[in-house]
């Protein structure tokens, strides 16, 4: 089954801590992924960050949804546990079980009934936030799917702006993006590494690191159509003539699968990297874009409020 949403988390959380004894999320994921019964592949589902996986997230904000209605409550570090207010809730979600065949279900529109909940998103809404979570979403999952989707947009622009560029400022582009990442040793010395071919794309032969261990052959095209594997291995012949024993093959437009699979069964070692990888490169190492705002996004910590 899909990864259910954060709000069909809550009451089977809730049950889950009905024993009334101490627990932790990691335990209650665990258990609730067994009972939703989903796969290793969707319990290894991370966020679009990559900093935690989708499902813990998800129970981790009906956790904190719980608490804030008063349903759960936190009894030490990292532990929590069910209040005499959540455990009268699952009396009655088990008396609207037996007098209906659906399953009852805990969501923001029934927590809204207490107090301390209707205070907390009463203050969230008036907050009239933007990127409004769509339902389901966590807040987090809602911001970070919202910087997926300006990545997204940025990456697409930056490609087509370095399709429409000139030989020359393709050229520095690609000099000042390999010295970002640690190839080529100085700016100075990977601008004379790499010349213009004169053919609307860029070769030479750069350094791997400051000391000038390994060389690095470099060609970039700015290319509309589908880069195929007699390119590709026109660039590893090249590589041999210049004794270079690694490559870097960069394109603005695509490679096509028999260029793929062509490098992958050669001695030579050749990195592809397509219009959409080498926007992302980009992006990732700052060139050619600027920061507009920083949004830190934060969390309590644990430590500072445990026991000492």
């Amino acid at each position: 089954m899909p990864i259910p949403d954060f709000q069909t988390c809550m009451l089977p959380l809730l049950r889950f801590a009905a024993d009334g004894k101490e627990h932790q999320l990691k335990e209650a994921s665990q258990y609730l992924a067994q009972e939703f019964k989903l796969t290793d592949e969707e319990q290894s589902e991370f966020l679009p960050s990559g900093q935690q996986p989708v499902f813990i997230n998800r129970i981790g904000w009906a956790r904190s949804y719980l608490k804030k209605a008063g349903l759960l409550d936190n009894t030490r570090r990292g532990y929590f546990k069910i209040t005499s207010r959540g455990q009268t809730v699952l009396k009655e979600a088990r008396r609207v079980k037996s007098h209906r065949t659906s399953p009852p279900k805990i969501s923001i529109k029934y927590l809204d009934r207490f107090p301390e909940f209707k205070e907390f998103w009463d203050k969230y809404r008036s907050k009239r936030v933007e990127a409004e979570p769509a339902p389901g979403q966590t807040p987090h999952e809602a911001l970070e799917n919202a910087y997926v989707r300006l990545r997204s947009e940025i990456a697409a622009e930056l490609l087509q702006t370095l399709k429409g560029s000139d030989p020359s400022t393709f050229e520095n582009i690609v000099v000042d993006l390999l010295v970002k990442m640690g190839y080529g040793g100085s700016r100075k010395d990977a601008g004379k590494a790499i010349g213009r071919s004169g053919d609307e794309g860029i070769d030479g032969i750069i350094k791997e690191d400051h000391l000038g261990l390994d060389s690095i052959y470099v060609q970039a095209k700015r290319w509309e159509a589908t880069v195929g594997r007699p390119e590709i291995q026109k660039f590893a012949g090249a590589l041999q003539g210049q004794r270079a024993r690694k490559g870097i093959f960069i394109a603005t437009s695509e490679f096509s699968r028999e260029a793929l699979e062509y490098v992958s069964r050669i001695d030579s070692k050749i990195v592809l990297i397509d219009g959409k990888a080498l926007a992302g490169l980009m992006i990732d190492f700052g060139v050619g874009v600027t920061s507009m705002a920083t949004y830190e996004v934060k969390k309590i910590d644990s430590d500072y409020f445990g026991e000492s």
